[in-house]
């Protein structure tokens, strides 16, 4: 078991990033973690963005270096999870990674099945990502959301002991919560695009109770 602890992310200059997609965010920095901090973050855990009885809980596989370097869940330059959420309906507009302590005010969170950072999620074992379904499933239990979104289907597969899972709602629950299954956002993920990708949010978000 790790003993990494959560990190208090450190201030970073660099450049501004804007959004390039539609929903009109503002440019704000953008860190760029050196690739000193990048390794440095590796192993480190950063906080869930989570409330009690939220719609949807986001489950990632587990933080990036990035994300681990900056304290932002999905934080990596071409992750296409906030744009996903965007196109899919789920927010009224393209949020920045900086912005998820909004979510909530959505009905919305964000966890991991592992905590541990790492620069690929391949490089997590079979047995953490057993124990880490382990570890979500008292999550639910505790903070009882209405539906679980794991986005990435391969680490589902492992963890919860479902080799012939697919994409979409899934015939078991977690806890009392409905379950579904999302492809990863990924820059890696070469099987979609992000018009594609946010269109497997808007199924969810159909899903979802208004």
């Amino acid at each position: 078991m790790s003993s990494a602890k959560p990190h208090r992310p450190k201030t970073f200059h660099g450049r501004s990033g804007q959004a390039t997609q539609p929903g009109h965010v503002s440019p704000r920095p953008y860190p760029r973690p050196s690739r000193e901090d990048l390794a440095a973050a590796a192993d480190r855990t950063i906080p869930d963005v989570i409330a009690t009885g939220l719609d949807v809980l986001f489950v990632g596989i587990n933080p990036g270096l990035w994300s681990a370097a900056t304290g932002w869940h999905f934080a990596r330059p071409g992750n296409r999870f906030w744009p996903a959420l965007h196109r899919g309906g789920f927010t009224p507009r393209l949020l920045h990674p900086s912005e998820q302590d909004e979510l909530p005010t959505f009905g919305l969170g964000i966890t991991n099945m592992v905590a541990r950072a790492s620069a690929r999620a391949d490089e997590l074992t079979a047995a953490e990502l057993v124990d880490g379904a382990g570890r979500l499933t008292d999550k639910v239990a505790r903070y009882r959301p209405r539906w679980v979104a794991v986005v990435g289907v391969t680490a589902y597969r492992i963890g919860f002991a479902r080799p012939k899972a697919r994409f979409g709602p899934q015939p078991e629950r977690l806890a009392d919560a409905r379950l579904w299954v999302l492809p990863n956002p990924s820059g890696l993920n070469a099987h979609y695009t992000p018009q594609t990708l946010g269109a497997a949010f808007a199924e969810l978000r159909a899903a979802v109770p208004g």
